[in-house]
């Protein structure tokens, strides 16, 4: 699925653009699109045969294109340490501006739980559509199967883009927007990183943030596909709390992934460094011991003569029901009437905290983004200009910023990408 390469002949004949985009995904189409908006003529290098690659398999193949939180001091907080520098950039381009934009451009979005916002269509297709779509109307030169292997720089400005080709391509200004370290089959390796790196740029090494839990308990296979909207994790280590969270959850063969536990991972990340650490999964955490402790003894009440196994359907999802009793140390063709006090107060504790004990997280491979990238302190975030070389911006996972699942990575691409487009155009642009 190549996009629209135009003739190599076109091409030669034309070696200087006012901006070069580095990398097809979000960022850099947005980023793209805008400049050339804005004027500029504009040249793309992706490394793979088509744009945006990863952003097709987004939000399960949906494509999570923002979170809904209007509320912008609370969109910020969701980026740690990074809020302050994003206060500017999310000004120019925010979470309505994003809803604008798709809107505009023949793309209608809605809102799904917790905020997080997807195409009417259900389809990342779509999203791809809108952007390619607004490079074409721009008339951005896109080159597929155009690796880069470095940046050529001179007197502290950047002069060139080395491709693996040995080819030389020049432009006024360059945006990098080559993604971060995760899913790399999908193009993500790590490029902009090397390439800032070598050139000088302070960058902090990638680890995977939002990736998917490993666990030790081999009964965790057979709830495999079981999906929980409400959930509750809470993390210990040495016997300690460390911290608790709400949120939605999927069991794997391996372990937990879902919202929660990807949210949750860079934190239990850091505390395996210190040793074993184990979590409490409470499948109904709206519902108190006390409370639930009644409503089974109620379910029991009705059902005296079933086999417990069969009494515990439609109360629990049936994958539940043989791994509780297990872990509860009940026999599941025991008669309700038989079972009893103790055991029934297990049962109830089993749901309350299921218990697992992580052994790793998975890989960068697995993981939807890692953290790690670029300084902030050296970039300019009101144009997303790189402070070594004022003619360089960059954008996207290239950036050294933490976030949670739920939207919020595509906006940090739709929301630096647009500003730094606007920037590198030379263009005078009214935000």
């Amino acid at each position: 699925m190549v996009v629209f390469d135009y003739p190599s002949s076109l091409f030669m004949q034309t070696k200087q653009y006012d901006v070069l985009v580095i990398g097809g995904g979000p960022a850099g189409m947005m980023a793209a699109g805008r400049a050339a908006e804005c004027g500029a003529r504009v040249l793309l290098l992706e490394k793979n045969a088509s744009l945006g690659v990863k952003l097709l398999i987004t939000g399960g193949g949906r494509s999570n294109v923002t979170n809904a939180e209007f509320d912008r001091n609370i969109f910020l907080g969701k980026f740690k340490d990074a809020t302050k520098f994003l206060f500017s950039p999310l000004s120019r381009f925010g979470v309505q501006d994003t809803l604008d934009f798709f809107e505009k451009h023949g793309m209608p979005t809605k809102i799904e739980a917790e905020k997080r916002v997807f195409p009417v269509s259900n389809s990342a297709q779509s999203v791809w559509d809108v952007l390619v779509g607004y490079m074409r109307q721009g008339k951005v030169v896109v080159r597929s199967n155009a690796e880069v292997a470095s940046l050529e720089t001179k007197e502290g400005r950047v002069i060139g883009v080395r491709l693996k080709s040995g080819e030389v391509v020049e432009a006024e200004s360059y945006i990098l927007a080559t993604g971060g370290k995760s899913r790399p089959e999908t193009g993500s390796t790590g490029d902009g990183f090397r390439f800032l790196k070598r050139i000088g740029h302070t960058v902090i090494k990638p680890n995977p943030a939002l990736v998917p839990l490993r666990v030790r308990e081999t009964w965790v296979h057979s709830l495999s596909g079981m999906s929980l909207s409400e959930a509750k994790i809470t993390v210990f280590q040495n016997g300690k709390k460390q911290e608790s969270k709400s949120g939605k959850i999927l069991f794997t063969h391996f372990g937990l992934s879902g919202p929660l536990a990807l949210n949750m991972s860079k934190g239990i990340g850091e505390f395996l460094q210190y040793g074993e650490v184990t979590i409490s999964v409470d499948l109904m955490p709206k519902v108190s011991v006390g409370d639930l402790d009644k409503q089974v003894q109620a379910l029991f009440e009705g059902q005296k003569n079933k086999q417990v196994k069969n009494s515990l359907d439609g109360f629990v999802q049936a994958l539940c029901i043989p791994v509780i009793l297990g872990l509860a140390n009940i026999d599941g063709e025991t008669p309700v009437h038989s079972v009893s006090r103790e055991e029934r107060r297990a049962l109830v504790h089993i749901v309350k905290n299921l218990p697992l004990t992580v052994i790793g997280l998975l890989g960068e491979d697995k993981a939807i983004v890692t953290s790690g990238g670029v300084a902030l302190e050296e970039v300019d975030f009101q144009s997303m200009r790189s402070r070594l070389y004022p003619n360089l911006y960059i954008v996207g996972d290239v950036l050294n910023i933490d976030r949670p699942s739920g939207g919020y990575s595509l906006q940090l691409c739709w929301t630096t990408g647009f500003v730094a487009g606007s920037a590198a155009s030379g263009k005078k642009v009214v935000f």
